[in-house]
């Protein structure tokens, strides 16, 4: 059941943020800094209290996407083009195996645990994001384009690098953004180098609840 909390570390010490309980769905939503919307992703709640959300994103869940209008997807437009391009809403589906993140209030990142569809964990995947906060429905970021994935080895690797200028060019974010964006990506890059938590074995064999089914996406998601 969704509850709300007064958050201690809010600078509103009478905001009220909501809470979801285990197995609740909520909706991991990116959005753009002109208020756009993106990419959703409806999930599944491991745990939440209000600043530290940890869920599972599940094989098969219906997920809203963004496309050209002639239905090519971002990746398949030019680099030049990939950042001013109109976009439409899609649906998509996720693919592979569970995805297992977790998401804070004030971090300028979000952790994702990548599994193979037969549990195996695969590595982690550091998507850097402009936190937004959270509604009654979810969680809301900004993509910060640049992200950083890591491997049970000790290897990392910046990704994406080459979008990051068309990005900041075409007024996605700004030179401050990526500023913070990339001094969080360095910091856990210290982090997985010393193998620290998030990169110290912790969930990497978790699993879903088999009870779950993949929740719903909004239809009016598809219409916005």
């Amino acid at each position: 059941m969704l509850r709300t909390t007064a958050g201690a570390a809010s600078p509103n010490p009478i905001e009220q943020r909501p809470v979801w309980g285990p197995g609740e769905r909520v909706l991991y939503r990116f959005q753009r800094l002109d208020s756009s919307l993106g990419a959703v992703h409806p999930a599944r709640v491991v745990d939440d209290d209000g600043d530290r959300l940890l869920c599972w994103v599940l094989p098969g869940t219906e997920i809203r996407v963004t496309t050209a209008p002639d239905g090519r997807s971002p990746r398949e437009l030019p680099l030049a083009e990939r950042f001013t391009t109109p976009r439409v809403a899609a649906r998509s589906s996720w693919r592979g195996g569970p995805n297992l993140r977790l998401v804070q209030e004030r971090r300028w990142s979000s952790v994702w645990w990548f599994f193979e569809p037969d549990g195996r964990f695969r590595n982690w995947y550091i998507n850097l994001e402009v936190p937004l906060g959270r509604d009654a429905a979810g969680v809301i970021r900004v993509d910060g384009v640049l992200d950083l994935e890591v491997f049970p080895d000790g290897r990392w690797s910046w990704k994406d690098e080459h979008e990051v200028g068309p990005a900041v060019a075409a007024g996605r974010f700004g030179a401050d953004h990526l500023r913070r964006l990339r001094t969080e990506g360095e910091r856990m890059i210290e982090a997985a180098e010393a193998g620290r938590f998030p990169f110290d074995g912790t969930y990497c064999d978790a699993r879903p609840d088999p009870s779950w089914t993949a929740p719903a996406l909004p239809p009016s998601l598809l219409l916005a």
